[in-house]
């Protein structure tokens, strides 16, 4: 047994059946304006393939060499999507982890910017940024819905092998909440929403977070 152990002391665990699946981190900012807390969110560059137009955090995918650190892909992503210098960013911590419905993870982590304006973002992957008070989202009550997440064997499964109860087509493995926060005309909802809410309702239970 000593072989086995000394071979996993030191060693850090990969995700070993990753096909398909995206790891990324984002970091949830925070901006104080006049002894205010907001919440930065972005609106993603209206040209992009993936989620033209939607709000979003900063954030996007976890490069190899970042996966012991995840806060490092935040900030790097931070800093190219809204030019926000790395040593203005603040990192005050990670928020729990988040597992989109279709099976994705998202590390999160909450960040104090210490800059004094609203910063240029970088248009080739964000067509704008904007600013909600954090005491407007302690206030809101979101809308809730949910999505169906199901699962279905593909062709070749050997069904005559296994019990009865696998079948043919689709079948339903639960539902997922998803949350919808309006602040004016915009919309912040799905992951976004989902690490949003994780968050506030952190804060409701008396979370310590710099003024």
């Amino acid at each position: 047994m000593e072989q086995y152990r000394e071979l996993l002391k030191n060693r850090q665990p990969l995700f070993y059946n990753m096909q398909g699946i995206s790891v990324s981190a984002v970091l949830l900012p925070l901006l104080e304006i006049s002894g205010d807390l907001h919440i930065l969110f972005e609106v993603r560059a209206r040209h992009l393939k993936r989620q033209p137009g939607e709000i979003c955090f900063p954030g996007g995918r976890v490069e190899p060499k970042e996966l012991k650190r995840p806060q490092d892909a935040a900030i790097r992503e931070t800093y190219e999507e809204i030019n926000v210098p790395r040593e203005s960013i603040d990192l005050i911590g990670p928020l729990d982890y988040f597992i989109s419905p279709i099976g994705s993870l998202i590390y999160p982590f909450l960040g104090k910017l210490n800059i004094d304006e609203l910063p240029t973002p970088n248009y080739d992957e964000v067509a704008e940024v904007f600013l909600v008070p954090l005491s407007f989202l302690l206030d809101a009550e979101p809308e809730q819905s949910k999505l169906e997440i199901g699962t279905r064997f593909g062709e070749g499964f050997p069904f005559h092998r296994l019990p009865d109860r696998y079948q043919p087509g689709w079948r339903l493995l639960g539902t997922s909440p998803i949350y919808f926060y309006q602040y004016g005309e915009r919309l912040i909802w799905g992951a976004t929403a989902g690490i949003l809410h994780s968050f506030l309702e952190m804060y409701r239970k008396n979370a310590v977070l710099p003024g």
